[in-house]
């Protein structure tokens, strides 16, 4: 199959088709994948529904190479660590893909990027190398072909001009920003922002103590003068992204899906509004592995809408050793 053609999908029946397909080809061309699911003692030709495909644990992005070609890599992204701490690498084979996707995504949900001026506040991924969020805001930044868009690192108040300027102009605006550098944001100025989408990435960075969502939306709500905090759900090892309007809802793109695991039996899954383990299908990983098992906690809806609830530590994880390969 043509990877690109996940692009197309339009309903449930066609993700679970692609996604089989996706299955065979990573199960026999990603050696980390195939190891993975002989451990579980899982033949290729048994698996014939979403339910049925092992995930891999995204702890393998950091002590092995998942790829499923031989093609040269193209880029590597990394996550962002401490130091000395060991990052996930995420080998990415073909830059059209996760371009396609995230372009894709951002005009399904928020329409066309040249109706924006981009601010972006990401002093944490700016200040080192391999950022997949980078890679995708420049891009967005581009696309935009807005003169005002841009990237601030420590310049806040060039930020907060731009931002009550632009904003009283009548522009459309997205401010996408780390956690901590919107929190940041607002101690310096207070806004009544009245055409600006404020979309949080997520993360901390050990610069601030955790909050839960529904007071940090609420802190962010009141500096910025707006009803809704929007988010972002991706990570280094995804080349899609999910996106919430408000309310800590996330929705996923038509190639990409969410099943949420039994935290006391990794293999098996928990009814919708049940909490669990976050395990995602991302098509777009054709080239790496599209089915992973995340460390993050969460809870999914009938309409398959799915909330983030925290990340599991490791006395969490239970039920399954190879979870801890």
């Amino acid at each position: 199959m043509n990877p690109h053609d996940i692009f197309s999908i339009a309903n449930p029946k066609q993700f679970e088709k692609m996604a089989l397909k996706v299955f065979r080809h990573q199960h026999e061309n990603n050696a980390v994948y195939r190891e993975f699911c002989d451990l579980l003692k899982v033949e290729k030709t048994e698996v014939k529904s979403l339910e049925a495909i092992p995930f891999l644990p995204i702890q393998f992005f950091k002590s092995r190479k998942v790829v499923s070609n031989n093609e040269p890599i193209q880029t590597t992204f990394t996550s962002s660590g401490t130091t000395g701490a060991i990052t996930s690498q995420h080998h990415v084979t073909d830059l059209s893909l996760y371009t396609q996707s995230f372009r894709s995504a951002f005009s399904n949900f928020y329409g066309n990027i040249e109706d924006y001026a981009v601010l972006a506040l990401l002093p944490s991924y700016l200040e080192r190398e391999g950022s997949s969020l980078i890679y995708m805001v420049e891009d967005l930044i581009e696309g935009s072909q807005n003169a005002n868009s841009g990237f601030y690192l420590n310049n806040y108040d060039e930020l907060i001009t731009t931002l009550k300027t632009l904003d009283a102009s009548g522009q459309n605006i997205l401010l996408i920003g780390v956690t901590y550098a919107l929190l940041d944001l607002i101690e310096k100025e207070t806004f009544q922002l009245k055409n600006t989408i404020i979309m949080e990435t997520g993360g901390m960075k050990g610069r601030r103590k955790e909050m839960i969502r529904e007071e940090l939306h609420q802190v962010l709500c009141q500096g910025f003068g707006v009803p809704t905090i929007h988010s972002e759900y991706g990570m280094t090892e995804l080349l899609s992204q999910a996106y919430s309007f408000g309310d800590g809802l996330f929705e996923c793109p038509n190639w990409m899906h969410i099943l949420i695991r039994d935290p006391e039996d990794a293999l098996s899954y928990v009814p919708n509004g049940k909490n669990g383990g976050i395990n995602v299908i991302d098509l777009a990983n054709y080239n790496s592995c599209s089915f992973i098992a995340t460390q993050d906690l969460g809870k999914k809806y009938s309409d398959n809408s799915f909330e983030v609830l925290g990340r599991f530590d490791h006395s969490d994880i239970r039920g399954c050793n190879l979870m801890v390969l």
